[in-house]
C-alpha cells in the first residue's frame, strides 16, 4: 500500500505497541547538551545503569556556552558546573562529546546535519524543542524530556503517541527578499501554535523542492512553534548532494546502497494524508511577529492588529500581546524603533543566513542607537564564514562577531536583553523573557529582515536594499 514517509519510518523502528497505547519506537541517533541531560545522566547512576549504545548518541555544548571568551572557570557559577557535568557523564559513559575548542563543537541541531550524523529514514531524540530541525532530511526528529532523555540513555529507545500527518503544500517560487523563515511564520500564523498538534507535518510542493537544505533545515525546526510533535521533508537529490562526502555519512559502495534505501523512504506518490494545506509562496511578502507568541506575526507592510477587530475568543489574548509589546494596535509594523539585532540560532545560524544577512550588510552601517551581533552557530560555520570575509563585512558595519552557541536566542548565557528592549531577531520564539530580560521585546524574522532593521534601526523591508534576486 502507499505509505507516507512518517508510516514508513515509524514502522520500521516499532519495537513493540504499549498497553498504554503508545509505540516503544528504536531511537536511531540521540543527541544531547549540557542543559537537560545531567538529571538524566544521574538517573542512570543511581540505578546502576550503563549507555548500552554509547556510540549511538553524541553530544556537543551549546546553550549555556559565552560567545566572547571560553576561559575557564565561566563567570556563571551554574553554566561552569553544567559544562563541568557534562564533560564528566561523557567520560563515564563513554558518550563522544564535541567539546569547546573542537571544530566540530556548535549548536546541536547545526553540528547533526553537518557532520552527516542526520540522515533519512531516522529516528532521532534529543533533549530539547528544536529537534525537529532534523526532518529536513526526511527523519522523524522528536524533542523529548529529561526523563526520556534517561529513558533513551538506557535502552535506545523511546514510548511515543502515535500522530497524524498533515501535507503543507507550499507552491509556486519564493519572492527575492523572501526566505524559509517567512514561509514558516505565515504557516504558524494561518494555523495557530497549537493548530499542529497531534500531527506530523510534511512539507512538499515546488517552493519546497526548491530550496537549500538550510532552508528545509529552518522550515522543520519551527514545526514545534505550531504544536506539530515533527516535520519533515522527503529526501531527495538536494538531500543526498547536501550529505555526500560527510564525516558520518556511508562512502563508496555503501553510499549507492544508502541513496537506494533514503529514495524508497519517501512518500509514495498516492500516499494518503490526514489532512492537507496549501500555501502560495508567490503571496508572501517578509514576516515580523508583532506579539508573544511565533503566530503573532503580520507581512512586513501589514499592521499589527486591533484586539477589538479579532474574534471574540482572540481579543484577551491579543490584549495582553499588545499590552506587554507596547503596541496600540493598528500601527504599522515598518518602522518599529529597535535596540538590538540579533543574527544566529539553531533556527538561522548557518553559513547561508549569514550570506544572506551580508549581502545586506555590505558597504552599509548600523544604525547608531542599535547594538547588533552575528553569533554563528557551529565553529565550522564560523570558520567557513571567515575564510570568505564575511566576518569583515559584519564588523565593518558595526556588528559584533562572536563565537559558536545558542547566545541570545534563549539567554542561558551572558547574552541577554536589558530591560525594554526592543530585538530583532532570527532565532524562532518571542515569548515574554525569551531573551534574558523578563520585559524585553521580540520581533522575529528572517536573517536579512535583521540586518535591515539593525542598519535602519528600525523594522524595515528588505527587498529594497537586496539589489537583484537571490
Amino acid at each position: 500500500m502507499a505509505a507516507t514517509l512518517f508510516s514508513k519510518v515509524w514502522d520500521l523502528h516499532t519495537v513493540r505497541k504499549l498497553p498504554t497505547g503508545q509505540t516503544q519506537l528504536f531511537v536511531g541517533l540521540h543527541l544531547v547538551h549540557e542543559v537537560t541531560s545531567p538529571q538524566a545522566f544521574e538517573m542512570l547512576r543511581a540505578r546502576g545503569w550503563r549507555v548500552p549504545f554509547p556510540s549511538r548518541t553524541v553530544a556537543t555544548v551549546d546553550h549555556i556556552i559565552p560567545t566572547t571568551s571560553l576561559a575557564r572557570p565561566f563567570a556563571d557559577v551554574e553554566a561552569e558546573e553544567m559544562l563541568t557535568s557534562l564533560q564528566q557523564n561523557c567520560r563515564d559513559f563513554g558518550v563522544p562529546l564535541h567539546d569547546l575548542g573542537s571544530l566540530e563543537q556548535g549548536i546541536v541541531h547545526v553540528i547533526g546535519p553537518e557532520l552527516g550524523l542526520t540522515q533519512p529514514g531516522m529516528t532521532i531524540a534529543c533533549g530539547d524543542s528544536h529537534t525537529s530541525t532534523h526532518g529536513a532530511f526526511g527523519a522523524l526528529a522528536f524533542g523529548i524530556g529529561t526523563s526520556q532523555v534517561r529513558d533513551v540513555l538506557a535502552s535506545q529507545c523511546l514510548a511515543l503517541d502515535p500522530l497524524k500527518v498533515r501535507r503543507l503544500d507550499v507552491t509556486g517560487a519564493l519572492a527575492p527578499g523572501v526566505y524559509a523563515k517567512d514561509v514558516i511564520l505565515a504557516i504558524i500564523r494561518r494555523l495557530g501554535v497549537k493548530g499542529g498538534v497531534g500531527y506530523a507535518y510534511e512539507y512538499g510542493g515546488e517552493a519546497v523542492s526548491r530550496m537549500s537544505m538550510e532552508e528545509r533545515m529552518t522550515l522543520c525546526n519551527m514545526s514545534v512553534e505550531g504544536g506539530a510533535r515533527a516535520g519533515y521533508v522527503n529526501p531527495d537529490a538536494t538531500t543526498f548532494a547536501y550529505l555526500k562526502g560527510r564525516p558520518a555519512a556511508p562512502s563508496g559502495a555503501a553510499w549507492d546502497r544508502a541513496v537506494a534505501w533514503w529514495a524508497s523512504m519517501a512518500s509514495d506518490e498516492s500516499a494518503r494524508y490526514d489532512d492537507r494545506v496549501t500555501l502560495d509562496a508567490g503571496a508572501l511578502e517578509p514576516h515580523v511577529t508583532w506579539g508573544i507568541n511565533p503566530a503573532q506575526s503580520v507581512g512586513v507592510s501589514g499592521r499589527v492588529p486591533k484586539a477589538s477587530d479579532e474574534a471574540p475568543e482572540a481579543r484577551a489574548q491579543v490584549a495582553e500581546a499588545l499590552d506587554y509589546m507596547g503596541f496600540s494596535g493598528g500601527e504599522p509594523i515598518s518602522g518599529t524603533k529597535i535596540d538590538v539585532a540579533f543574527i544566529g540560532s539553531c533556527t538561522n545560524g548557518r553559513l547561508s543566513d549569514l550570506r544572506e544577512a551580508s549581502r545586506v550588510v555590505k558597504g552599509r552601517k548600523v544604525a547608531p542607537h542599535v547594538r547588533a551581533l552575528v553569533v554563528p552557530g557551529s565553529n565550522a560555520v564560523r570558520a567557513a564564514a571567515e575564510k570568505e570575509g564575511l566576518d569583515a563585512i559584519f564588523r565593518d558595519a558595526g556588528f559584533e562577531w562572536r563565537g559558536a552557541g545558542c547566545s541570545m536566542c534563549l539567554a542561558m548565557n551572558p547574552d541577554k536583553l536589558e530591560g525594554r528592549q526592543v530585538c530583532a531577531s532570527s532565532s524562532n520564539r518571542n515569548f515574554k523573557g525569551r531573551q534574558g530580560s523578563p520585559t524585553g521585546r521580540t520581533l522575529l524574522m528572517s536573517p536579512a529582515m535583521v540586518a535591515a532593521a539593525a542598519l535602519a534601526g528600525e523594522v524595515a523591508d528588505v527587498r529594497p536594499m537586496l539589489g537583484g534576486a537571490r
